[in-house]
């Protein structure tokens, strides 16, 4: 809003007469009744400001010090010859010279005092102002100073009046106006990065008290604001429980070890392994682990970046170890220390199990040396033979496994790769038989292990009691019956009839599996069959007994179902 009253010098509103000698001055000057004018701004004046009285034999003409364009001389009548802006000119001049002869005779001033209306709206010099708060600023800082939010306002004696509105839910109850005037934004309460990252507002700005005053204007702004995290939290080792939001309830953790052993990997511990993150996530400074207390003998050795905790040596006999270890911030901030009991107990020597009884794989016909052989369940995957150690599942990895009875397979770790070119489509399969309820004897030495071929079943529906294993022996002639038997060209090293694949599992009373015979249409797969130990109840003669079977048996026919002299047996 304008300011309507000016202040004038007296001389600003005198005439100057400039009169020559000897003159008669009533007559011979030029006048105008008056010399100041009020315009409001934005008025197109067409009617004359004023009669400019001129004697006879003179002129009367605009001077240098006029405001340029702003006024004009028709007759003897001055007009304005501008719409007024107070916010460009607040005061327009017009300089009258009047003339005789080309001497100046009299000079004159006339002034038009814009007067200011509140026509512009105010305007922010953002549209979007994005600033960066740290989480741990004090409560009543200035955050955003008040020359950095004001609005500009053309009409330079308005009084502007500013509000702040939330867009993001809650943000009010962070941050405020210092006044309505003052537009400076103040932090009200601690900020939380985790419970509120950001946070938005709209600034608004009116150039009157109220929205009810006309003329009113207004202008708006976002301010958007982005809270830093600041490192105000230590470690925590997880799984935590946050127990008010801001304190994580850290986890410790359990695990044990044989004596006597060096475990291979690192220790399986509960709840899980040893790990711990930076609580200020949004700095997730990296932790660096080590024990500082209770490694006796430094039997235990953590990895400084993975936590793992790996046993160094081996522990002669029972006892508990209480391991304090420390988790530290990678710039050395701040740190956390949680504990790992280690109980080493004397492991009672049971042999490792296997967690299935039969592993079926498939590898392509015409497969070179060094071959994967693949999970007949999941064809894109590795068959895997995984025993556990029923007592220290730490030891599952210290296990080791060979093929003992056949050239043409070893074993990888965990996984059955080919030693040869498998030119033939055929059967290969192993048997661990073990009277003592075990199921994997390959951990015996090697003297015990027995490795032999099956026995061809009998019709009798009753199975006949399982023998004692014998010592390995090469396959020997099966015994006539009516199960399925492999095509006779196999058996006879010629080239096999075109039948169907077929898998029996059916248990013989003897003892183990039947085999499993192909036909040459399966061309480019040969299944590899590695079979567990039976177990001597009824009902494994139904425990597989596929329809491909049946299908095989009345293509084949024959007395024969027990490998012959062309096939191979792991």
């Amino acid at each position: 809003m304008g300011s309507w009253a000016l202040l004038w010098p007296p001389l600003l509103f005198t005439g100057l007469l400039v009169r020559p000698p000897g003159t008669m001055a009533q007559a011979q000057y030029c006048s105008v009744n008056k010399d100041i004018f009020e315009v409001e701004e934005n008025t197109n004046v067409t009617e004359p400001l004023v009669d400019i009285h001129v004697p006879e034999g003179q002129e009367v003409t605009l001077g240098a010090l006029s405001t340029p364009f702003a006024f004009r001389i028709q007759g003897n009548q001055l007009f304005l010859n501008v719409t007024p802006d107070y916010e460009e000119k607040s005061l327009l001049e017009a300089q009258l010279l009047c003339q005789s002869g080309g001497t100046l005779v009299t000079q004159l001033r006339v002034f038009v005092s814009v007067l200011d209306v509140n026509d512009n709206a105010p305007e922010f010099p953002f549209k979007t102002k994005e600033i960066r708060v740290e989480e741990d600023t004090k409560v009543n800082s200035t955050v955003i100073p008040e020359t950095q939010l004001q609005a500009e306002d053309r009409d330079k004696d308005d009084i502007l009046f500013y509000t702040l509105q939330e867009m993001t839910a809650g943000a009010s109850d962070y941050f405020s106006l210092v006044s309505v005037n003052r537009p400076a934004l103040r932090l009200d309460r601690p900020l939380d990065f985790y419970e509120r990252p950001n946070m938005t507002f709209w600034l608004l700005v009116r150039d009157t008290p109220g929205e009810n005053v006309e003329p009113s204007h207004t202008a708006t702004a976002t301010l958007v604001l982005n809270v830093v995290p600041a490192d105000l939290r230590p470690p925590w080792f997880l799984p935590c429980t946050f127990s008010d939001g801001y304190v994580c309830i850290q986890a410790q953790y359990h695990g044990a070890v044989p004596t006597g052993h060096i475990l291979p990997s690192p220790l399986v511990l509960r709840p899980g392994p040893i790990y711990a993150e930076d609580g200020d996530r949004g700095i997730n400074q990296p932790i660096i682990y080590s024990i500082f207390r209770g490694n006796v003998n430094g039997t235990f050795i953590i990895h400084p970046d993975s936590g793992n905790l790996t046993v160094a040596r081996s522990v002669p006999s029972p006892m508990t170890f209480l391991l304090l270890v420390k988790g530290q911030q990678a710039d050395l901030a701040r740190y956390s220390v949680t504990q790992v009991t280690v109980e080493a107990v004397a492991a009672a020597g049971s042999p490792p199990r296997f967690p299935q009884r039969l592993y079926r794989g498939t590898v392509a016909r015409g497969a070179g040396a060094g071959v994967v052989v693949k999970d007949a369940a999941a064809p894109s995957q590795p068959l895997r033979i995984q025993a556990q150690d029923p007592e220290f599942s730490d030891l599952n990895s210290a296990i080791t496994y060979r093929i003992t009875n056949h050239s043409h397979f070893r074993m990888e770790g965990e996984v059955v790769l080919t030693t040869t070119t498998l030119a033939q489509a055929g059967a290969f399969y192993a048997e661990e038989p073990q009277p003592q309820g075990f199921d994997n004897q390959a951990f015996l030495p090697d003297h015990k292990a027995n490795w032999a071929p099956v026995p061809s079943p009998t019709h009798d529906p009753k199975p006949a009691e399982a023998p004692m294993p014998a010592e390995p022996a090469p396959p020997g002639p099966a015994s006539p019956g009516g199960a399925p038997e492999p095509p006779a060209a196999a058996r006879a090293g010629g080239s096999p009839t075109a039948v169907r694949s077929i898998l029996t599992k059916e248990r013989r009373p003897e003892g183990g599996y039947k085999a499993v015979w192909f036909g040459e249409d399966i061309g480019t797969e040969a299944d590899v069959v590695v079979l567990n130990a039976p177990t001597l109840d009824v009902d494994g003669a139904s425990d597989s007994g596929s329809g491909d079977e049946g299908e095989g048996a009345g293509r084949g026919g024959g007395p024969y179902d027990a490998p012959g002299g062309d096939d191979s047996y792991i």
